[in-house]
């Protein structure tokens, strides 16, 4: 049995996969734990791999830097081990992969269904391929391409510095500046936390008043709700002032960042947009507003022009990839 892990600061996947006699992938069993709920990660295998079961080969796609096959998660306190983990699942063949390489292996699984174009320019050629995605954190990874074939390469690309292009960005930046007294990476913008950060500044600033709808950030108030959720759907529902400009912001800040990538890159392969927040905003991403933030690249603005641009629809590509990297080697 091959195991698979995608393992997010707000849940992981686990999946349990045989394999064939065609080469073919089969899920035989899933299952999405709440990752906040667990001191540590060992403690999810005791519930989900049963007495019997035989694990053969384990892959597991991490939001965190791995080095020396040891992983300290980004967003949660666990620490991961490829060594330990070998010792509990009893196989030497473990990897652990940053979670947006797993993903990278995983869009070139992906079935057409699962991916829309977003440029209506597109021109299809060989090349590096990027990949961005946003949703907790914010994660970036390239395929890079030898001649004959794509290899997954991790990077924090996330956390570098935001650049502001606009006049309202430079505010943007000051503002996010004071909230966090020093260095503001990327992720601070184009994640779930972006939606609420954009929208206070929004509102801060008398863009727009606040929303009644949209919870406060008061540290007494006690509602469960999510913030940043409620802020994005009214603004892709068109239901708030302030929500509405928070979403085009972000679609516009999210194609600035996707098109510093492709540069960074030259991914004359395409970019594929992975992660959860995506999908939940697919209106906005194939507005012309995405496109033309993402073009904005002055004397490159040619070559961005026919650039494919794919948007992931299935959730579950970095366990995808996951599942595939021992049959990739």
């Amino acid at each position: 049995m091959l195991l698979a892990g995608d393992i997010g600061g707000t849940k992981t996947n686990l999946a349990l996969y045989t394999i064939s006699s065609e080469g073919n992938l089969h899920c035989e069993f899933m299952q999405t734990f709440a990752s906040a709920d667990y001191p540590q990660f060992n403690e999810l295998f005791s519930i989900f791999i049963q007495a019997d079961i035989v694990i053969e080969s384990a892959c597991f796609g991490i939001a965190g830097p791995i080095v020396n096959q040891r992983c300290q998660t980004t967003n949660l306190p666990w620490i991961i081990d490829a060594e330990e983990l070998s010792l509990k699942l009893g196989t030497h063949k473990i990897k652990l992969l940053n979670d947006l390489e797993a993903m990278a292996l995983g869009m070139l699984h992906s079935s057409s269904d699962d991916l829309i174009e977003l440029n209506p320019h597109a021109k299809t050629q060989n090349g590096n391929i990027a990949v961005i995605a946003a949703g907790t954190g914010l994660g970036e990874a390239i395929l890079f391409w030898d001649g004959k074939h794509h290899h997954p390469i991790a990077t924090e690309g996330g956390h570098s510095d935001f650049a502001p292009q606009t006049e309202q960005q430079d505010k943007f930046l000051v503002f996010l500046r004071q909230k966090f007294k020093g260095h503001v990476s990327w992720e601070r913008v184009l994640s779930g936390d972006g939606f609420g950060h954009i929208y206070d500044f929004l509102v801060a600033t008398g863009f727009a008043p606040a929303c009644s709808s949209v919870p406060s950030t008061d540290k007494n108030n006690s509602t469960k709700l999510d913030r940043n959720a409620i802020i994005s759907t009214l603004g892709i529902n068109n239901e708030d002032p302030a929500c509405i400009e928070t979403v085009r912001l972000f679609a516009e800040l999210y194609a600035a960042e996707t098109g510093n990538l492709a540069l960074n890159c030259l991914s004359t392969g395409g970019i594929y947009i992975g992660g959860g927040i995506g999908p939940k905003i697919r209106p906005i991403l194939e507005n012309e507003t995405f496109m033309r933030s993402f073009k904005n690249k002055g004397r490159f603005k040619n070559l961005l022009s026919t650039m494919p641009i794919k948007l992931s629809l299935n959730p579950n590509t970095p366990l995808l990839g996951a599942a595939h990297y021992f049959q990739t080697l």
